[in-house]
């Protein structure tokens, strides 16, 4: 199994020479105790419990998973203690008020815990990670009374949350609810119906759940206008605030899953539960939104983890396991063939593993900085900042969360390839890496919502292509102080110079497409994503060499080799992985024709 280590030096490099958030804390109201001292405290703290505590519990969570009994779900051996060390070190609280018994410290530092953590063991976060959604729609739409009830416990970890959307009969498509909140004389609603797919919606970690759902009102509209949204606690709460009788919510069974085993998935049967309305009438889905950005920003972390985990078990595997002679020549001499890492198809597994990790890392960084400002507008009531903040991180999304998780996909079997057969065999732990990471494509919405999200929504329909503008504006005003540099340097600025102005082309051409053949977003929106992805990492690679570059020259934080390893991954990135970005051009701007000609009859002749 791999022996994950936290990849504190490159966290540093992007935190503190990339991104200067010692600068960007200094400005936030609520970060004036957020040092450098205490931002490396907390990676330090996080790390120690990730390598020591959560990462050995991988593999034995994944081979003993969860188990049922009469509703009743039972986590596997040693996650009830690791969740009561994560409560007592603090954890769940980071970001969020210290009204409610948190820390108050900007949100991205919980985004560095959560990608150290969804590392060393992505089942177990999904535990305490679904309650951060839960506790930002109870903070951002409760009432105060919600908030005092809720908030604290949630806050502590004392209490876990849920996201309660999906049902038999309707996934994305959440317009097809059927749910029903029947109102009662004392306020209260009455919550009858089934949800699916349900993460951490039963456990023995904590000692009540919290669960954010979806349901109807008797006389609401039809379709997404007719949703709205209720607390739903598995134990009902006293008005002392001790818990009080069960309320009738209750796991009808455990998904049997393909990965994050330990993790339970549940399906959950409300019959007649107690549940309190959040946020307006009808307006559900809207406030709901809010645990949606969230947790497709944390999936984005899970594509990051998984590719980093998969790098981190096949690096020393290639450098160790030896066979056949390196093409150019023996290396070593010493033994009787030379390491997998010689090969040059090996290490382009390798270095794609590590491109993709540490550009992502770039990506979800950068983007962590803008909700920490959206964060900040919440707090101190800037409506128009908040929507600002939260337009310009909604286009972010769909790329983060799609592309991102392709690729760490991508890397996690990447992972299985250098170990060759042995990666296939479950005792290497790769494999595990691989089944996990299938998921991170899947839920908080598949890539091909992402996609048309981006395309369909974020790029024609909200902004008529400003968005893309805006980026690739910030792209140029990067590329174009480098464009006659010599070296790798220029050759990279000038490939991101002209992918901006190719971006910005393509967005107009599927655009005048799109007006005379509607097909044309959903047919061309995978590939949009996919080249949107390509290029964005592209231009948070040449930010990465740029700073490694200077750091070079002038002496930085780090080693000369640490700069010159950054340097000769981003010309890798450059080199191999962004010109894929042509073959998804090529796709996008294909006809329709052939993706719609056949008749649906045609498609089989069984």
């Amino acid at each position: 199994m791999p022996q994950y280590k936290a990849p504190l030096r490159d966290m540093r490099f992007l935190l503190n020479e990339v991104f200067d958030y010692a600068g960007h804390y200094a400005k936030l109201p609520n970060a004036e105790d957020t040092t450098p001292d205490m931002v490396e405290a907390i990676m330090e703290g996080c790390a120690t419990f990730c390598e020591e505590v959560l990462a050995p519990l991988n593999l034995s969570g994944d081979q003993e998973g969860c188990t049922i009994d009469d509703g009743e779900v039972t986590t596997p051996k040693g996650f009830k203690e690791a969740y009561a060390e994560y409560v007592a070190g603090g954890w769940q609280g980071i970001s969020h008020p210290k009204e409610y018994g948190g820390q108050e410290l900007p949100m991205s530092l919980n985004l560095l815990k959560s990608e150290m953590m969804g590392t060393a063991n992505w089942s177990f976060t999904m535990y305490p990670g679904l309650s951060l959604g839960c506790m930002n729609t109870i903070f951002q739409f409760g009432s105060d009374a919600q908030k005092k009830t809720y908030m604290p416990p949630l806050v502590s970890g004392e209490w876990t949350g849920t996201m309660c959307l999906t049902e038999p009969q309707c996934g994305t498509d959440l317009g097809q609810v059927k749910t029903k909140a029947e109102p009662q004389a004392d306020g209260t609603y009455k919550i009858t119906g089934t949800k699916i797919f349900i993460s951490a919606g039963e456990h023995d970690l904590a000692d009540n759940i919290i669960h954010i759902v979806l349901a109807r009102l008797p006389d609401a509209p039809k379709g997404t206008r007719g949703i709205s949204l209720f607390i739903v606690p598995k134990f009902l709460i006293n008005a002392n605030g001790t818990l009080g009788a069960r309320n009738p919510v209750k796991a009808g069974a455990l998904e049997h899953k393909m990965g994050i085993r330990a993790s339970a998935t549940c399906v959950m049967n409300f019959d007649e539960a107690v549940g309190y309305m959040i946020a307006e009438p009808n307006k559900g889905l809207e406030a709901m939104f809010t645990f949606m950005n969230t947790a497709r920003i944390g999936t984005a972390v899970q594509g990051l983890a998984h590719a980093e985990l998969s790098y981190q078990g096949a690096l020393p595997y290639a450098k160790e396991r030896r066979s056949m002679r390196a093409l150019s020549g023996k290396k070593d001499a010493d033994h009787v063939a030379d390491a997998l890492i010689w090969h040059a198809d090996v290490r382009r597994m390798l270095l794609t593993q590590r491109a993709i990790a540490e550009g992502a890392r770039g990506m979800i960084y950068h983007a962590a900085k803008l909700a920490d400002l959206m964060v900040t507008a919440v707090g101190t009531g800037d409506q128009a900042q908040y929507e600002a903040y939260d337009d310009k991180l909604g286009f972010y999304t769909p790329i983060l969360k799609g592309f991102i998780t392709e690729m760490g996909l991508e890397c996690a079997n990447l992972g299985m390839q250098v170990f060759g057969g042995h990666g296939y065999i479950k005792e290497h732990g790769m494999e595990q890496i691989a089944r996990d990471a299938r998921i991170s494509t899947l839920y908080e919405g598949t890539t091909g919502i992402q996609a048309l999200d981006l395309l369909g929504r974020k790029v024609l329909l909200t902004t008529r292509g400003k968005c893309i503008k805006d980026f690739t504006n910030e792209m140029l005003a990067q590329a174009k102080p480098h464009l006659l540099d010599g070296g790798p340097i220029g050759k990279m600025a000038r490939a991101a110079a002209k992918r901006a102005l190719q971006w910005k082309a393509l967005t107009l051409r599927i655009m005048l497409r799109a007006a005379k053949d509607r097909d044309t977003v959903s047919a061309a929106c995978y590939d949009y994503l996919m080249y949107s992805g390509f290029v964005m990492m592209g231009h948070f690679w040449l930010k990465q060499a740029l700073v490694a570059q200077a750091k070079l020259k002038q002496g930085g934080k780090d080693t000369a080799e640490f700069y010159q390893a950054k340097l000769q991954t981003a010309e890798f990135y450059f080199e191999r992985l962004l010109p894929r970005a042509d073959g998804h051009k090529q796709s996008m701007l294909s006809p329709t024709r052939a993706l719609m000609q056949m008749d649906q009859e045609h498609f089989s002749f069984a």
